[in-house]
């Protein structure tokens, strides 16, 4: 039987597209500063019947500096926000993927839903002006495997070219099967991560008919209040997170900085509900505890805690369950931040963003704000790094992503050292 080395990975890159600014260094800059990105939705008009009206959308963003005028008119919004995450994170790791061999480096990049806008803009030109009217485009813009294909192409990444869908845990699904295919060797550098573009009619008007989103009109920046007693639900928000994973030897001797590394992973299903956690928060605490194993942590090393944190009753206090069930009286000593306060809920794009998050909280050793957060819900006695940030250095960190359908992931990542 083969034996397998696993080898070491890397983060090089790292790009970003968010309502709080569209590049990491306004992204990092505005969760250190606990500076909201909710506001009133301007994508479409709701009317009065509408029970939701605001969202976390993405402004200013000029797409045609970064990626080809005409290919923008090619891609959902979904996809041009991972194209100039992309662009981004590409030119930040400093890789040239013209040298060396393209079938060593792919990529992984998923999104929850995918081209909807392309969807709701067809179906309407359809309805009203007949199949003739639809563009020969729908299907290419609308694929949930649109952007992996399309960064494929501009790359020229000829390896592994995956898409995930796991709901809210797609983009740290994306990451986890890019450490993996660098791990056992069948790629040298991965670009990873997931994009969400869902602030549309549909979406907007599905969610909240599910009682899921914050109804906070009168108020939107302090709606999102995760692990709050008076929290009322998630605020959908878009954007893309993308990194550059790297094997380790691969980036030393092309001379590149190096972030941090990613050395633990796990994944579970609570096999439950479709669209609730597991009440104890059982998947989330296992999928915790196979990311240490893989690590070959114990859960005294770490120290921060990059949550879910989605603002939701049931979705918070299962996580909290799960941290608490898990680290027993280490809970106390760890600090645990959600920096959805800040942004909302991305879905596909969520695990990917706050891998850069937590990334750079390692980098700087600064731990990001849970704003919003005035009177902690019965029970939730840890250090939520409640509306101000910490400074802490530290060198362990766990990101957590769960999604609808039961998908949960943890990521253990760790300061550089050698």
């Amino acid at each position: 039987m083969r034996t397998i080395t696993l080898r070491r990975v890397v983060i090089t890159g790292l790009g970003t597209v968010t309502d709080v600014g569209n590049t990491v260094p306004e992204f990092w800059n505005a969760l250190v500063e606990g500076k909201s990105g909710i506001g009133p939705i301007t994508l479409f008009t709701p009317t009065p019947e509408w029970s939701v009206t605001f969202a976390g959308e993405v402004r200013n963003l000029q797409p045609e500096k970064r990626i080809d005028p005409k290919s923008i008119q090619r891609m959902d919004r979904f996809s041009v926000f991972g194209m100039c995450a992309a662009e981004e994170a590409v030119a930040d790791s400093g890789m040239d993927f013209s040298q060396g061999d393209p079938y060593r480096y792919g990529v992984a990049i998923g999104s929850g839903i995918g081209g909807i806008d392309t969807i709701e803009v067809g179906l309407r030109k359809l309805f009203d002006r007949g199949p003739r009217s639809v563009s020969p485009f729908v299907v290419p813009k609308l694929m949930v495997n649109a952007l992996a294909g399309n960064v494929s192409i501009r790359f020229g990444l000829k390896g592994a070219n995956i898409a995930t869908a796991t709901a809210c845990a797609t983009g740290s699904h994306a990451i986890g099967a890019a450490f993996h295919i660098i791990q056992r060797g069948d790629a040298d550098v991965m670009v990873a991560g997931g994009s969400e573009g869902a602030v549309t009619p549909l979406c907007v008007g599905s969610f909240a008919a599910m009682k899921a989103l914050s109804t906070r009109n009168d108020d939107p920046t302090r709606a999102s209040r995760p692990f709050d007693r008076d929290r009322d639900g998630f605020v959908l928000a878009e954007g893309a997170g993308i990194i550059v994973m790297e094997e380790l030897e691969h980036a030393k001797a092309r001379g590149a900085r190096i972030y941090a590394e990613l050395v633990g992973f796990g994944v579970t299903g609570d096999a439950t509900h479709i669209a609730a956690p597991d009440d104890q928060g059982r998947g989330a605490r296992k999928a915790m505890e196979i990311a240490l194993k893989d690590a070959e942590l114990n859960t005294t090393d770490i120290t921060y805690i990059n949550a879910h944190g989605t603002s939701t009753p049931l979705g918070d206090k299962a996580e909290v369950m799960a941290v608490k069930a898990l680290f027993g009286a280490h809970a106390s000593r760890i600090a645990m931040s959600s920096t959805k306060g800040v942004t909302g809920h991305t879905l596909g794009g969520a695990g990917a963003i706050e891998t850069v998050a937590t990334v750079k909280a390692i980098v700087e050793g600064v731990l990001p704000p849970t704003i919003n957060l005035e009177h902690p819900d019965e029970g939730f006695d840890l250090n939520f790094v409640a509306n101000v940030a910490q400074e802490v250095k530290f060198d362990f960190a766990i990101n957590n992503s769960f999604g609808f359908g039961g998908h949960n992931t943890s990521m253990v990542l760790a300061r550089y050292r050698g």
